[in-house]
């Protein structure tokens, strides 16, 4: 498939701290790819030189086979953005907003006339065109700013943390409307701290640390590669849980503040033990990337 960003030994330094170190990556078209990371991973560092927006101090950064180097402008033109946090004007309406926005990209005319419709339409507001900005609740206002990302029919749409303070209702609303522009053959970049988010979007993805890359692949793989299928956690009595799974073999104890976590290929030894212990209470999942998130990263909290 061919890569829409080709990016190699991307370096970027504040001062005398190193923020992202030697990162590669190569992201397809056509999908929709997340960029994972604890806070202060580089993940926004490395979307904003990915934009154009923050020059690299070292690599090299082809977007749509153009060197961003030189080609910046054209690169933007052809790319939406859907910042972290909501930078809507407070002065106009929702069809204003798109409108002026528009104007940036030099979009107007019979173009502009008959592309609004179908983005209102796209982020459910056609019935609040002309509604003041601050009347729109928190999911109307994402929706907004995922809609006026598409006012210049952009190929790579960048989606930094797109759902972040919504209820579920609007998160999964805008899910849907992502999965749509996956399937109209646009390409997702997105990084999100919602686990659930990029388990259920992405194609593929990387989870970064310390500004490096610590792997790189499909949700599903990810979990099968690095950590066992099943999963239990445990509260109560943790010292009393722990010594009746000891015996059991093949698995494999974490512990977090009050919670154990039991990660084993079959869990029916370790309930039958635990069932009727009253002084322990625990939860039977599967796996997920949450999982894989916090074994690769670690548990230590992050500021």
């Amino acid at each position: 498939m061919t890569a829409i960003i080709t990016a190699r030994g991307l370096v970027k330094r504040y001062g005398e701290r190193i923020v992202v170190r030697g990162v590669d990556i190569e992201i397809p078209a056509r999908c929709c790819f997340g960029v994972l990371g604890p806070n202060g991973a580089g993940k926004t560092t490395t979307l904003r030189m990915l934009l154009g927006q923050s020059p690299m101090d070292d690599g090299a950064l082809d977007v749509f086979g153009l060197p961003i180097r030189t080609h910046g402008r054209d690169i933007r033109a052809r790319t939406g953005v859907v910042p972290q946090t909501d930078n809507l004007d407070p002065d106009f309406t929702v069809v204003e907003n798109l409108r002026i926005y528009a104007r940036y990209f030099g979009i107007g005319g019979k173009t502009l006339a008959e592309r609004i419709p179908a983005l209102l339409e796209f982020a459910g507001l056609t019935d609040r065109a002309d509604a003041g900005i601050n009347t729109l609740s928190g999911g109307m206002k994402r929706r907004l700013i995922i809609a006026r990302a598409l006012v210049n029919d952009p190929e790579l749409v960048v989606l930094d943390e797109p759902t972040t303070g919504l209820d579920p209702q609007a998160r999964h609303m805008i899910w849907g409307r992502l999965r749509a522009l996956r399937a109209a053959g646009k390409t997702l970049l997105l990084t999100t701290h919602y686990m659930e988010e990029a388990e259920r979007l992405c194609d593929e993805l990387v989870v970064m640390d310390d500004g490096r890359i610590l792997e790189r692949g499909t949700p599903a793989a990810l979990i099968r590669r690095h950590v066992e299928p099943e999963v239990l956690e445990l509260q109560g009595e943790a010292d009393k849980a722990r010594a009746t799974l000891a015996p059991l073999p093949n698995g494999r104890f974490e512990a977090v503040a009050d919670t154990y976590y039991y990660y084993t290929h079959d869990a029916r030894a370790a309930i039958k033990q635990l069932e009727g212990q009253a002084a322990i209470s625990f939860l039977h999942r599967p796996a997920n990337l949450e999982d894989v998130f916090l074994k690769l990263t670690g548990r230590d909290l992050r500021d």
